[in-house]
């Protein structure tokens, strides 16, 4: 067995957390598809989601899913999770995934003004966000009111407690990437002066409402992720925390208010979040909060990295950074996206020692998902 095999195998030891037991500590990170006509998920959706299951995924973490707010989506084709049909198709998911002996739950999403307005389900419904803002700071619609703020906060919780009813094993918000939530996070978006605008901890409000109102929904022990970022799409250097100060200050009122599991998004694990320190984001976050942390960010995706499984040079280091931080503690969970959308086997190849079966990611393979 060669070195790298040999530490891969503390990505297949089993973690606890809350109610929620996992057999491995992979994690298949959301990753909208639109492949639900009228968001409705379908059959194809459920064996989608089956196949990651039956190849040792440790836990699921769905595609981007929308509450009931018309400028949630920007898509027909995304799924949302409030229509009765949308909530019996996502049952038959939850029983597939469940039958292959998986775990899943769904990422809970609006997108704000990262929607195109006359997009969607419901293109008449102006695009919705803390100061009407887009990512570039150009004015596409009028501020949330407060009650159309509460209103939204009330359909995530909503959401929350549909997914615990039909059968999921907790919930993720999707608080990162330049999406609503992040919207009132991040200063550039969020330019009111009421009681959700102003410094960095009065801007963390809603997320906080949000994150308590689902707590109230499902109770103590259902397991609620929060993916974070500082990251916002087409803007890779935006910061929401500048400093560990500064995200300790982010942090802390989600923690308060009853998150889990932060769900560290970056765009390469390896990357050190502030200077002074090789820890990532997720090392950050897990030392500042105490709480378990999922990392993410290109792990298992190009040649490299599958040339090093097979004994190669390149690559190797990143592999055996992965473990060796995992091994240490820096965080819990390692989430693979791309290598999983293209690769339903990926996770039993990896256990397996199979890495010449190993598919690599390319753009030309996404026309071939299963």
């Amino acid at each position: 067995m060669s070195t790298s095999r040999t530490s891969l195998q503390s990505l297949f030891q089993p973690y606890q957390i809350s109610q929620l037991s996992l057999p491995n500590r992979i994690v298949m990170a959301p990753m909208t598809r639109s492949q639900s006509p009228n968001g409705i998920p379908g059959d194809n959706v459920a064996g989608y989601y089956r196949r990651r299951a039956e190849n040792g995924v440790g836990l699921i973490v769905t595609e981007g899913t929308t509450i009931n707010h018309s400028a949630a989506s920007g898509d027909v084709n995304i799924p949302n999770f409030h229509d009765e049909k949308a909530l019996e198709g996502w049952a038959h998911v939850v029983k597939e995934v469940h039958d292959a002996g998986g775990k899943i739950i769904p990422q809970l999403w609006h997108q704000g003004t990262a929607r195109s307005e006359g997009q969607g389900p419901h293109p008449e419904a102006p695009s919705a966000g803390p100061s009407g803002l887009s990512l570039t700071g150009e004015k596409v619609s009028e501020p949330l009111s407060v009650d159309e703020i509460q209103s939204i906060v009330k359909a995530f919780a909503q959401a929350a407690s549909d997914a615990k009813r039909i059968g999921f094993d907790g919930i993720e918000l999707h608080g990162a990437h330049g999406y609503l939530i992040d919207q009132f996070l991040w200063e550039q978006t969020n330019r009111r002066t009421d009681e959700y605008g102003g410094d960095l901890v009065k801007r963390t409000r809603f997320a906080a409402e949000i994150v308590r109102a689902c707590r109230e929904a499902v109770g103590p022990d259902f397991p609620i992720v929060f993916r974070i970022s500082q990251w916002k799409s087409g803007f890779y250097d935006a910061k929401l925390a500048n400093d560990p100060e500064q995200l300790n200050q982010l942090l802390q009122p989600l923690v308060d208010a009853g998150v889990d599991i932060f769900h560290c998004s970056t765009r390469r694990f390896w990357t050190a979040e502030f200077e002074g320190s090789d820890l990532n984001f997720a090392g950050w976050v897990k030392k500042l909060t105490g709480k378990p942390t999922i990392t993410v960010g290109s792990v298992g995706l190009d040649n490299d990295f599958i040339s090093a499984f097979m004994g190669n040079d390149a690559g190797t280091k990143d592999i055996e950074e992965l473990t060796d931080r995992l091994e240490q503690g820096q965080f819990d969970l390692v989430a693979v996206g791309r290598a999983l959308l293209v690769d339903p086997a990926w996770a039993a190849k990896i256990r397996e020692g199979r890495f010449d079966e190993l598919v690599p990611f390319t753009p030309a393979s996404l026309g071939t998902l299963s």
